[in-house]
């Protein structure tokens, strides 16, 4: 049976992180997260949060970088990256100054294609992670399956995001599969079965979770990173969930 790397997205627990954030990564790890993915704000520079993460126990995930940042400050955040013992860097949302028409999906491409390049010539990757809005069709084609025609395999990775497959209208399996070999790190998030399609803690919602994962272990997923945007209490509650039904599941691998 394959064993899973299941890490937070810590966008879950983003409030209580801009109240405390060493003592709510503490509290991460004490549900029985041993990995977590960064995202947002990141309070200290590379060296101490390195630090932090090794007097916690903490292993990383990737770091989620906005699209700007990448572009603007790329060797900061391989440097950052590196310091955390993480290869992955990811572009977590496409601003709509990118997503207009075709043309801006394929320019869009190249820009991540070359970002990408130059991450590959360090050793690190380029990953983008989807929402719902790239399953807008320019002719036959969505502007996401775009983003990655355009670009490299080894330029360009998908970080899909089951939900928001979902969400787009899509098959979360048929997309794993789609992008096998190509997806290091997949989004782990399920959808509740009512009228607002609201975030679920996994294994509560709609998603065939036996499916999702025994594609993403043959598509050689690296990481599973819970995500839940929206908690109806508490978000380590809901964490801890999601982490606890993911460790039940018995996939082949």
């Amino acid at each position: 049976m394959a064993e899973l790397k299941i890490a937070l997205q810590l966008y879950t627990v983003r409030d209580l992180l801009s109240e405390d954030y060493v003592g709510t990564l503490r509290k991460v790890k004490e549900i029985g997260y041993d990995i977590v993915q960064p995202t947002g704000h990141l309070p200290y520079e590379a060296a101490e949060m390195r630090r932090i993460f090794d007097d916690i126990g903490l292993e990383a995930a990737g770091l989620h970088i906005d699209g700007d940042r990448l572009r603007h400050e790329l060797p900061r955040w391989m440097d950052y990256a590196e310091a955390l013992g993480t290869r992955d860097l990811v572009w977590p949302y496409m601003e709509e100054k990118y997503r207009q028409s075709r043309e801006d999906w394929t320019s869009a491409a190249r820009i991540m294609d070359e970002l990408g390049a130059r991450c590959k010539e360090q050793g690190f990757r380029l990953s983008y992670h989807n929402h719902s809005f790239e399953f807008v069709r320019f002719g036959d084609t969505y502007a996401l399956d775009l983003l990655y025609a355009h670009s490299a395999p080894d330029h360009l990775y998908a970080e899909i995001d089951t939900y928001w497959v979902k969400h787009g209208g899509e098959d979360p399996v048929a997309y794993i599969r789609k992008y096998a070999g190509r997806l290091p790190i997949l989004h782990v998030k399920d959808m509740a079965d009512d009228e607002q399609r609201s975030f679920a803690e996994v294994g509560s919602g709609i998603l065939d979770w036996q499916a999702i994962l025994e594609a993403a272990v043959e598509a050689g997923v690296e990481y599973y990173a819970v995500e839940q945007d929206i908690c109806p209490g508490d978000p380590l509650e809901s964490a801890a969930g999601s982490l606890n039904y993911l460790r039940m599941q018995e996939v082949k691998g």
